[in-house]
């Protein structure tokens, strides 16, 4: 489980975040939401460490990540894996030096060890014997999933996505969602998911926080997120002409 609580920020005379508290839980897909500026990008760096709050905090099972040094916030950060916008891959590696960079980092594990950690990752995003292969020979779906492969070759309890989905066609974009959704629960992980996309509320949003303009504005789960009527929520959510249609057809039905 991770906790913000009162988090504020600020960046010279704009207060980006004004005091957001919200629960993200364990074996969950916790969604975050928002149109751009709202604060969810800043929300999601300042659970990670790559921005510091000026206020608040946040914990990681009880623990306060935001009052520890950086000696002590390493034992955290070995517990958090990162599926970054894109994928993020390095051009110049391959793909099983792409998954294997964070063994490398933070393990004393043999080569071996860390082959074979590499493979099991790799089966479990379905891309086996892609080992040998360069990012650029993967379609934008491949580094997605390689990109997961990577974020949870630690076995980590925290697993942070920023906008999974980004630049990906709709139907591979539900096939990564529904392969988050899968290790989350297999993994027992705290998934956090900055995402602006609707369906993917609608598929995986087990838990979601709506913000708007730094504030956290509604908070609940994908089913209770079509009961709303109005206001700056609904405005977002039903932007769509997708879930227009199905609120339309839910009705009549």
């Amino acid at each position: 489980m991770i906790e913000i609580k009162n988090i504020k920020k600020s960046f010279g005379e704009q207060q980006v975040l004004k005091g957001i508290s919200a629960t993200f839980m364990e074996g969950r897909c916790n969604l975050i939401i928002g149109k751009s500026g709202s604060g969810k990008t800043v929300t999601l760096k300042t659970m990670v460490g790559l921005v510091e709050p000026d206020e608040g905090d946040v914990l990681y099972d009880g623990r306060s990540f935001t009052k520890m040094n950086f000696k002590e916030r390493k034992s955290i950060r070995r517990e958090i894996g990162m599926l970054f916008q894109g994928g993020a891959l390095f051009d110049s590696l391959t793909v099983e030096e792409n998954i294997r960079f964070p063994l490398d980092m933070f393990t004393t594990m043999s080569i071996e060890e860390k082959t074979e950690q590499v493979n099991i990752c790799l089966k479990r995003v379905n891309m086996v014997n892609t080992n040998m292969k360069y990012p650029g020979e993967l379609s934008g779906g491949m580094k997605k999933r390689v990109g997961i492969a990577r974020a949870i070759v630690l076995n980590p309890k925290y697993l942070f996505c920023d906008e999974p989905n980004s630049g990906l066609d709709p139907k591979t974009s539900i096939v990564i969602d529904e392969l988050i959704q899968h290790i989350t629960e297999e993994y027992q992980m705290t998934t956090v998911i900055n995402t602006h996309d609707m369906n993917s509320v609608m598929g995986i949003g087990d838990h979601v926080v709506f913000l708007h303009e730094g504030l956290k504005y509604w908070e609940g789960n994908h089913k209770e997120i079509m009961q709303i009527t109005g206001g700056e929520l609904f405005d977002f959510i039903f932007a769509s002409d997708f879930l227009k249609d199905l609120r339309r057809n839910a009705k009549v039905n």
